[in-house]
């Protein structure tokens, strides 16, 4: 294992990337940021003053060309993660990408193909739920059965607003994604099947866009998983998940922190984005993925399973357009991912 630092290369220079650059520059050990790769030049600049000695690209392709890189953080919107993905892989770096791999089944295909081209699993999907400290500990209780078998699960995914742009599928596809992801994962099983129903519309929503959604995910064995989804609810950032089990039920994501009780009024404060919500699951995330990379491997969710939250996301737009049951259809695992 190497004792130079991990050249990365951060590609996007958003809320997200921004946030991984502080991270890597001020507290993970073991690396640095090499460059900023972001086609907005003063967007790019402003990353990087907070990375010193990194140099700003508008290109994946120059980073990877004339700045020594090792490995890569992907940070930008969905769509444009395959075209990062692809060099990425054929330049033989590591890469740490948050959701979604890509956008629906057909191109997360195309990386899976791409990445058995190379010596080993190269990509780690950011999937940052399953390095938060409860959600550990509701996955230990489950896998424990202390409680008895699992029987249902009530998640909440809240957001105080959304940004320009937001259409009514990215409810699923770069919000429930999350619950697409970790419920498998604490459950052990794959989803079978989605449903989405539509309650009263929310007024302070965006013009066009129809939120609340409460999306129901079927697992293999019959576990229910049922995800309220609100988007423009106003008071802050909130992601809950209730278990329901044979002998008892637990609860994880409620609101920690100073309480007042003052003018006849209880009050507690709520995070107001995810960047503080599971900030610690951030840097836990990013530092064993760095520790795995220094020794030639990844630790955490892989391509693979970008590719079954993908596909579960394309029958989740499928159920929310149709407003009918929908099963979801995997292709079988290739052996590079056993």
């Amino acid at each position: 294992m190497t004792t130079e630092p991990l050249r990365i290369a951060v590609v996007g220079a958003g809320i997200m990337g921004s946030d991984h650059i502080s991270r890597i520059a001020g507290r993970i050990t073991g690396a640095e940021v090499a460059a900023v790769v972001e086609p907005d030049a003063t967007r790019a600049a402003a990353a990087a003053a907070g990375a010193p000695g990194a140099v700003t690209r508008s290109r994946i392709e120059d980073a990877l060309e004339h700045d020594d890189i090792d490995a890569v953080i992907i940070a930008t919107p969905g769509p444009f993660h395959e075209s990062v993905l692809l060099p990425a892989l054929d330049a033989g770096v590591d890469i740490l990408c948050e959701k979604p791999l890509t956008p629906d089944s057909e191109s997360s295909l195309r990386i899976l193909e791409a990445e058995q081209k190379t010596d080993r699993p190269r990509i780690q999907v950011g999937f940052m739920r399953r390095f938060d400290e409860e959600y550990l500990q509701m996955k230990a209780l489950i896998d424990s059965g202390d409680a008895g078998a699992l029987l249902a699960l009530h998640c909440a995914h809240r957001n105080p607003s959304t940004p320009p742009g937001y259409t009514e599928t990215m409810l699923i596809t770069d919000s429930v994604v999350h619950e697409i992801d970790v419920v498998p994962w604490l459950v052990g099983e794959p989803i079978a099947a989605v449903e989405v129903r539509k309650p009263r519309r929310n007024s302070l929503a965006p013009e066009g866009l129809r939120e609340p959604q409460l999306v129901l995910l079927e697992t293999a064995s019959g576990v229910l998983a049922d995800v309220e989804i609100s988007v423009n609810i106003q008071f802050g950032y909130q992601v809950t998940t209730d278990a329901v089990f044979e002998r008892s039920v637990a609860e994880i994501g409620r609101t920690s922190g100073i309480a007042r009780w003052v003018n006849g009024a209880f009050r507690q404060a709520e995070h107001l984005t995810y960047t503080t919500r599971f900030a610690r699951a951030y840097d836990t995330e990013v530092q064993r993925w760095v520790d795995a990379v220094r020794r030639g491997t990844i630790d955490g969710p892989s391509a693979w399973d970008g590719y079954l939250a993908a596909a579960v996301c394309e029958a989740g737009v499928s159920a929310q357009a149709s407003g009918t049951r929908v099963e979801v259809s995997y292709v079988p695992r290739p052996a590079f991912y056993a």
